[in-house]
């Protein structure tokens, strides 16, 4: 069995958050190798960038060890409704780097690379994030240390960075490939609804 921990930020975006939950859980009930999703945050009660949902996180971030999980996975949020204060906090910072430190997979989604380069994990690497707004979180990625690369989603080593919500489901599925096998990526984007 593989465990993925899924990082939920204050205001973090439930469409990102859900590609991961969701691609996970149909490769956990359709795939080859089950995966356990477990969500994480600062607090037991997070809420998502637009207010209208709260969500109960299945354990608080400081009780976490990144030894107990295979994959770690972060959506992204809003700077306006307080993401980055949360995905900022040294906690997350010192658990993304912990799971570098064991070389596991580390997927993101838009904004959800800024953490990861706060945590000086993408220093040199490629890596993306959000590409419109004339730019301005790309700058901030590459002032964080990254050699931003033109590209909706770009994987170095063994992190996953991307551009926006759109590449939420590729981004789920190429961490369900990581941590499986191509062929049970594709049986689960079949499955799901999402190849050509």
């Amino acid at each position: 069995m593989k465990r993925v921990l899924v990082i939920l930020p204050n205001a973090f975006e439930v469409f990102e958050a859900a590609a991961f939950i969701d691609a996970l859980g149909w490769a956990n009930e359709y795939g080859d190798t089950p995966i356990e999703t477990v969500t994480t945050g600062t607090a037991t009660e997070i809420t998502y960038t637009f207010g209208v949902l709260n969500v109960r996180t299945d354990a608080l971030l400081n009780n976490i060890a990144a030894d107990d999980f295979d994959a770690v996975a972060i959506p992204g949020g809003f700077e306006s409704k307080g993401y980055f204060e949360d995905a900022y906090s040294e906690i997350v910072l010192k658990t993304l780097r912990s799971f570098e430190e064991s070389k596991k997979p580390i997927a993101s989604i838009c904004v959800g690379a800024l953490p990861l380069a706060k945590s000086g994990i993408l220093h040199g690497k490629r890596a993306t994030t959000y590409h419109l707004m004339d730019g301005k979180r790309r700058r901030q990625l590459a002032e964080l240390g990254a050699a931003v690369v033109d590209t909706s989603i770009v994987t170095d080593d063994n992190k996953i960075t991307s551009t926006s919500p759109a590449t939420a489901i590729d981004v789920a599925l190429t961490l369900v490939e990581t941590l499986t096998s191509p062929e049970n990526s594709e049986r689960i984007r079949q499955l799901m609804g999402f190849a050509p």
